[in-house]
């Protein structure tokens, strides 16, 4: 039987990588964010944002993602600060898979800046599956103007593992028989999976290296950490995952939804994602000369639990606004703090716009103005360019 070959490809630093192509290649401006102490984050004017993304200078500072955007600032005076802009993720996001497709019959998008490839069956048509990934990556580089790591192996724990290894823009290997010199030696929180509190868990019992843990009783690691000890130790060893599964067609209808690069820990980072997923759900409700009834929010966490939550909107709108302010409802009723990784704005109960509106007592903006707004931006955007127009809250503040 012919051995799987296996790649993760995985965008280097995604969000702050894609803002810097962005504004190199598309607005023209003459400083690459990659190069300096910059990160993107939440609402800097709030301060309570927290790190998505950063540049090597500025993880060279000690910037870490997650960091709150005070702790950042204080390692690193001068950092620079962009605001999230999650419709231009998405937009390179499908361009990377694009991409990745043209090369591998069997893609999985793990996120939205990484995938599995099944090259299994492919690589033949190159001198070797390094080659391939060579390839690959310097395409990558020079189509879409960021760069990626890919890892190789039999399985994607191990490929996973692979592409995370020296950083940026490089491929490296991790086969079976490779776990003893380039896995085993690296500490514990380098494993998939072996988070802060595993970690601590297991420097208690001694086991500080990934090799120390693939070479522990697996009933030790069991008494201390149940289940999730079994899965570690299979990490270690380099048992996980093999199959690339393919990604199943996106549902039809009328909905958006996102996979973010880092996990998203705080509500106004969470808002900002719900306005962005609104202002697009809105746009196509327009162009289809709909309303929506109802509104629905999924949510899925970094343990990949989902949970979603409907709500029966009192007056059937397409109106950014009134969507936003409606999903922002529905995450607080629905959101308990946990990391979210994934996020998702359905519209539901479409009827044709019929120009009438049913006024209620809480109605308090002016509905025709807002209406004719919301028009008139999406006339600008069409010939001008999605980014023809923003509004402030992606905005970079200042002063």
């Amino acid at each position: 039987m012919k051995e799987k070959v296996i790649f993760h490809i995985d965008v280097n630093s995604a969000y702050l990588s894609w803002e810097a192509a962005y504004r190199l290649y598309h607005l023209g401006q003459r400083e690459d964010l990659r190069l300096q102490p910059a990160a993107v984050a939440g609402d800097a004017a709030l301060r309570h944002g927290i790190i998505l993304a950063k540049s090597i200078p500025a993880g060279r500072c000690g910037v870490k993602t997650g960091d709150s955007i005070f702790e950042a600032r204080q390692k690193c005076p001068g950092l620079r600060l962009v605001p999230p802009n999650y419709r231009l993720y998405h937009k390179c996001s499908e361009a990377f898979m694009e991409i990745l497709d043209r090369y591998a019959p069997r893609t999985e998008q793990y996120s939205i800046d990484e995938a599995y490839a099944d090259m299994t069956e492919v690589t033949g048509r190159f001198e070797s599956p390094r080659a391939a990934a060579e390839q690959l990556r310097r395409e990558i580089r020079r189509t879409l103007g960021f760069t990626v790591n890919i890892g190789i192996s039999s399985n994607k724990l191990l490929a996973k593992m692979a592409s995370d290894f020296e950083k940026p823009d490089k491929v490296h290997t991790l086969y079976p028989e490779e776990i003893p010199e380039k896995l085993w030696p690296l500490p514990v929180k380098d494993l998939f999976l072996a988070g802060p509190a595993t970690t601590r868990k297991l420097q208690s019992l001694g086991i500080r290296t990934i090799g120390e843990l693939a070479h522990t009783d697996p009933a030790i690691l069991h008494s201390v950490l149940k289940k999730h000890g079994e899965v570690v130790w299979a990490f270690a060893n380099g048992i996980g995952p093999g199959e690339v599964e393919s990604s199943p067609p996106p549902n039809k209808g009328y909905g958006n939804s996102i996979t973010l690069a880092k996990d998203v820990c705080d509500l106004s980072s969470a808002r900002l994602v719900v306005l962005s997923l609104a202002e697009l759900l809105g746009e196509r409700l327009r162009a289809a000369g709909v309303e929506a009834g109802s509104l629905s929010l999924e949510v899925k966490d970094y343990l990949f639990q989902s949970a979603s939550h409907q709500k029966q909107l009192d007056t059937p709108t397409s109106l950014n606004e009134e969507l936003y302010h409606n999903g922002c409802g529905l995450l607080e009723e629905l959101w308990d703090g946990t990391a979210l990784r994934h996020m998702g704005l359905r519209a539901g109960k479409l009827r044709k716009v019929s120009g009438l509106r049913q006024q209620t007592l809480f109605d308090t903006g002016d509905h025709e103005k807002l209406i004719r707004m919301n028009h008139t931006v999406d006339r600008i955007r069409r010939k001008y360019g999605r980014d023809a127009l923003r509004r402030a809250a992606f905005l970079e503040r200042r002063g």
